[in-house]
């Protein structure tokens, strides 16, 4: 390095951006698609902060250079983090970065299993993905899973059924610990579950996942998956994040107590006493007329007066100091 580049950098203030944004992957822009004063420029994913109490991150920033030194972040492509029922949820998560052959940009989103295309044309910026859904739903109930006083699911009047089936899981034994790669410590992966044949009047099941050990919320919810076909008796492992699944075909995904659509393992705090996880798989005699992305209380408002059968696998996890 010459001395007059030295010299250029070190009179130049570092660039900021909020910690714990999880930054991902960056690239440097080399097509020549988005105007001239793209090129040269760089794009961060930013993964976002799950555990912070103001969220940051959930976005791709762009980094712009000027004579190649860098000048300024400022936000490129937004919207993975939103607000719904007063608290903050995300949408997605931007991961990894590339530029394709035609110069567009491509980003994959980890929590939504999605990989958009940004593309500039006739002087616009366009977005492409494949399944577009809407940003997560807000319950229609509006109340706060803080207000449940930490009953699950199984304890709610909106759930009562007079028929019971077995759920199982070839991961583990009811009662038994859950193994380290489905808990948020390990490989965050959804277990596989089974469960037995719906019955004749069966529409459709409701999948609830709570910890009613947990401080805050209570009862925490994990995953909430419903409109699962009659037909469906089982769920593979690693059930991915989008809000419409395409297996189970028509199967919906709700907002978990972290805010995001999909499973999120077990993370109690170390040396916490074993949490139980409570996998509530209710039948139901209709399909439910709830949107993608909406939470616990909209959902089993919905439910009420449609059980006609449910059953329950209850795991646990702990993790020693």
């Amino acid at each position: 390095m010459t001395g007059e580049e030295w010299a250029r950098l070190s009179t130049n203030p570092a660039l900021t951006y909020t910690a714990h944004a999880a930054p991902m992957q960056m690239v440097f822009y080399t097509g020549d698609q988005f105007p001239a004063e793209y090129r040269g420029d760089a794009f961060v994913a930013m993964h976002g902060s799950w555990n912070r109490g103001t969220p940051s991150g959930y976005e791709v920033v762009g980094i712009r250079f000027k004579k190649g030194t860098p000048t300024k972040i400022e936000p490129f492509l937004t919207g993975f983090l939103t607000t719904a029922g007063g608290r903050p949820a995300t949408y997605g998560r931007p991961v990894g970065l590339a530029v394709a052959r035609d110069g567009a940009l491509l980003v994959s989103d980890d929590a939504g299993g999605r990989i958009y295309r940004i593309a500039y044309a006739g002087g616009t910026m366009t977005i492409a993905q494949p399944a577009a859904e809407p940003p997560p739903a807000v319950g229609t109930s509006g109340t706060r899973d803080e207000e449940s006083g930490g009953v699950i699911a199984m304890e709610r009047t909106e759930t009562r059924a007079e028929s019971a089936f077995s759920v199982t899981s070839p991961a583990f034994q009811p009662g038994s610990a859950i193994p380290m790669p489905y808990s948020g410590y390990g490989e965050r992966f959804s277990p596989p579950l089974h469960w037995s044949k719906a019955p004749a009047s069966a529409k459709s099941f409701v999948l609830l996942m709570e910890d009613p050990d947990a401080k805050t919320p209570k009862p925490y919810v994990h995953w909430l998956l419903y409109n699962v076909s009659a037909e469906t008796t089982q769920l593979p492992e690693s059930v991915p994040a989008p809000p419409r699944l395409e297996e189970p075909k028509g199967a919906l995904q709700g907002r978990n107590s972290r805010g995001q659509i999909g499973y999120v393992g077990p993370r109690p705090p170390e040396g916490d006493r074993p949490h139980h996880y409570h996998f509530q798989i209710f039948a139901l005699d209709t399909l439910l007329n709830v949107p993608p992305g909406a939470d616990r209380e909209a959902v089993l408002k919905a439910m009420t007066g449609h059980v006609i059968a449910r059953g329950e696998l209850v795991g646990t996890f702990q993790r020693a100091k």
